[in-house]
């Protein structure tokens, strides 16, 4: 046995690939989806290492392209949940015993393959089936993933080294145990590293998973099932089964053993997930660690003395890059009077440029949203804002259907600071701007604190150092993640730990050790080498 107190690889961020023209990237990603479009997959269970087909089934299409049906994925019901909460329990102890080390390697073959060989897939899949350009998928699929599991194996070695001081006599130690049970990962359909993230970060720290993936995104959670697979994942560690709410919620979510929940999705679900798990609290064995990173409705606040272009360009990326299916994404801005004309002007120039369309035509900037759902949901949005007092759709709001679900880019001006669009969370390329007098700081930092229940991502850009300091503090509660002179998206793994809190969610900050610390439970050890042999004090003699 290996008794060398080890140094995992020190982690760095992953370079982002440009795919410029002519480039080896671009050409490799070229392929990959020519391939991907060509030949439909079947994609199955993955349940205690076995490969799982169902006769329930459901059709993965590309959101940009209704015609372009890209893989039938087998759908779980309860039995296949049972079966994966088995495999989970059943693979429990052996994983857990299994060296640091061991489990390590595993998650950094992972992050090998995916920045090497499996990279071209990776975007591919998520380009496809998520409608995401290629510089989204690679900064996601590609990056982000490669630094979850390279950054989180890092962590996990630092947390387990944190041990506490022993007195004379004493040897104290902290055991970092997987907690008692199994975890269940559910995870949404715009971020395939969150997908790959949920499930492996508990998995590190040595508990066993079930993990439900987004309909919507069942293509690319079949290439990280597979890239684990090929790393040396054990069977039963980590249990793919594309399966409905319900479901999951009644055979997972009530088992006794459940011992956590790693989520990132919408508010309501998980209030629904919260109140599932309270509700049988007397049958269960522990108390149940329950993570979650939900919805947004991020700001971002111009002071008079901002940058212009910088704003501009903050405001663009920050609000339509990916549709705006970000949960860090902005889609409230509150701009000063004085520096509207110059703003609106600018803003208006940009949008006109934005091209819209499919993905793997790579001047387009935006693509579809995820499914006739979302665009439903937010055509109604935009119908309100054109039919009720309070605000007017000033750029965009075309809704087209005919062959993806394309929504423009689309900018509401709201005079009404309570107005619907600047307090409820759309998930789509949606950006409402509130304007507001000069003289009325204090007022605005106020409104952009109170006018939302949310708390994900904020931005404040400003050239006036005392405005950001005002801004820092009078904002500290209202994003988890702060931004000064930058878009509020982008949260880099090991730079920027994300997360936010109020209805935002539970703020365990993924991309730190703080996420890490939650899936342990630990036990503190004390060995005495030479315990006492008398009852008494030395304060009790008589004298």
């Amino acid at each position: 046995m290996l008794n060398a107190v080890t140094r995992v690889p020190p982690p760095r961020n992953e370079p982002v690939l440009n795919y410029a023209p002519g480039s080896p990237e671009r050409g490799a990603i070229k392929q990959a989806l020519e391939a991907m479009t060509s030949a439909r997959r079947e994609l199955p269970l993955f349940i205690g290492g076995k490969e799982v087909q169902t006769q329930s089934r459901h059709e993965v299409r590309a959101p940009h392209q209704h015609s372009l049906l890209l893989a039938s994925c087998s759908r779980g019901g309860p039995a296949e949940v049972q079966a994966a909460v088995d495999a989970a329990l059943a693979a429990r102890h052996d994983w857990a015993a299994m060296s640091f080390d061991t489990r390590a390697a595993i998650f950094l073959k992972a992050a090998e393959l995916l920045a090497g060989r499996r990279r071209a897939v990776a975007n591919a899949a998520t380009m496809l089936g998520q409608s995401k350009t290629v510089h989204q998928a690679e900064i996601d699929a590609a990056c982000e993933l490669i630094d979850f599991w390279r950054f989180n194996v890092a962590f996990a070695r630092d947390l387990v080294s944190t041990q506490p001081e022993s007195a004379p006599g004493t040897w104290n130690r902290l055991d970092y145990r997987p907690l008692d049970g199994f975890v269940v990962a559910v995870t949404p359909f715009n971020f395939t590293s969150i997908a790959g993230n949920l499930p492996t970060a508990p998995a590190i720290m040595g508990n066993t998973v079930v993990w439900k993936p987004a309909t919507s995104a069942a293509l690319s959670a079949q290439i990280i099932m597979e890239t684990l697979v090929e790393a040396g994942l054990p069977p039963g560690v980590i249990n793919l089964v594309h399966t409905d709410g319900a479901t999951l919620s009644k055979v997972a979510l009530t088992h006794p053993e459940l011992a956590g929940v790693h989520f990132t999705g919408s508010t309501g679900t998980f209030n629904r997930i919260w109140m599932t798990v309270a509700e049988s609290l007397d049958r269960r064995r522990c108390y149940p660690r329950l993570v979650g990173e939900t919805g947004g409705k991020d700001f971002i606040l111009a002071h008079p003395s901002a940058d212009v272009q910088a704003l501009v360009v903050g405001i663009v990326r920050g609000a339509f890059e990916y549709q705006g299916q970000k949960c860090s994404a902005a889609s409230r801005v509150y701009v000063p009077e004085s520096l509207w004309k110059e703003v609106s002007a600018r803003l208006e120039a940009e949008l006109a440029a934005l091209k819209m369309g499919d993905v793997t035509n790579f001047e387009n900037f935006v693509g579809a949203v995820i499914d006739k759902a979302s665009f439903d949901n937010i055509k109604g949005y935009i119908e309100h804002a054109r039919t009720k007092p309070g605000g007017k759709v000033w750029l965009g709001g075309g809704c087209d259907d005919r062959e993806g679900w394309f929504v423009q880019p689309t900018v509401v001006l709201a005079d009404d600071p309570k107005h619907k669009l600047l307090c409820e969370e759309i998930f789509g390329p949606v950006l409402t701007v509130h304007r507001y007098a000069d003289n009325d700081w204090a007022g605005v930092l106020k409104l952009v604190d109170e006018t939302s229940p949310y708390a994900l991502t904020g931005a404040i850009f400003a050239r006036d150092r005392a405005a950001v300091d005002q801004a820092s503090t009078a904002l500290r509660f209202a994003a988890g993640n702060f931004y000064v002179n930058d878009k509020p998206t982008g949260a880099v793994v090991g730079q920027q730990p994300f997360g936010g809190a109020r209805a935002s969610g539970t703020n365990d900050k993924a991309g730190s050790v703080l996420n890490l610390v939650r899936w342990s439970s630990t036990r503190a050890i004390k060995e005495t080498f030479d315990p006492p042999r008398s009852v008494a004090y030395p304060f009790m003699v008589k004298g």
